[in-house]
């Protein structure tokens, strides 16, 4: 809950209502500051469960409602993954998803958090669209938006990227870039995206590193015009998380997430 009480902070850039900062131009709609104990709140956070591959091959089997894969604890939630065996699956891991409990179109979004590391991990934090609007197929037609990836193979390189039915890697047109930070897994970063009408940005703490801009050359383009939810997960292995294999002698991994904020523009 938001309290309200604001006052300047130092660089007089960002207001704090209760131990929230507010950016300037902005008003907070949601966060979950994971200030409890035990599973993800089920007003906000449900999961995608299963293990058939996820569409890239991937290894892990995701579980709902378990504690050894998603927790808050310590003012933190944590998602782990796990080298243990689950139906068909060597691995379990958690996606938590906002789908139909927290949704928006356009805002601010922040999220504090330390990654995973190891060969083989695949951490993320995205969003996809809420419903399917365009085209004969979800994805890539209704888009992505990529917050934060991170392949344990390329340690230190987040990636952010939009994908589309015009703009997308199958194709050769993905809309992506990245920044290289040395210490993405020993300490906390911001991941931030700032979406609007015609242009969505990324950045990683406050620097800017990848601009998606609206062409106006309709859906195929540009679906970004509808809402979309929120996804944080560690994946295992896949088409791009296990491009140099596996290294089993890592697990568990684990990304933990000090606070997931959204913001809409103070008009």
């Amino acid at each position: 809950m938001f309290v309200l009480f604001i006052s300047a902070c130092k660089n007089k850039e960002q207001a704090v209502v209760g131990s929230v900062s507010i950016p300037d131009g902005w008003k907070p709609v949601w966060s979950d500051e994971f200030d409890y104990s035990g599973l993800p709140d089920t007003s906000s956070w449900d999961y995608d469960t299963g293990g058939h591959g996820w569409g890239n091959q991937e290894r892990q089997y995701y579980t709902a409602s378990r504690l050894e894969n998603a927790r808050v604890e310590n003012g933190m939630l944590i998602i782990e993954a796990r080298k243990e065996v689950m139906d068909t699956n060597d691995y379990t891991s958690a996606r938590l998803i906002t789908r139909d409990k927290k949704e928006w179109l356009y805002g601010r979004f922040e999220i504090r958090a330390k990654l995973p590391k190891g060969v083989g991990s695949w951490p993320a934090v995205w969003m996809l669209a809420a419903e399917q609007n365009y085209g004969d197929s979800y994805w890539p037609h209704n888009g992505e938006i990529d917050i934060m990836e991170h392949v344990g193979f390329n340690q230190g390189f987040i990636h952010a990227s939009t994908h589309t039915l015009k703009y997308y890697h199958g194709i050769g047109t993905q809309r992506t870039d990245t920044v290289f930070s040395k210490d993405v897994s020993d300490t906390f970063h911001n991941y931030i995206l700032e979406w609007g009408p015609d242009t969505i940005q990324v950045f990683f703490d406050d620097r800017l590193y990848f601009t998606s801009t609206n062409d106006h050359t309709g859906w195929e383009a540009w679906p970004f015009d509808k809402p979309f939810y929120l996804i944080l997960n560690i994946a295992v292995g896949g088409g791009w998380g296990g491009q140099k294999g596996i290294d089993d002698t890592v697990w568990p991994q684990r990304m933990e997430i000090d606070y997931v904020r959204a913001f809409e523009k103070a008009e």
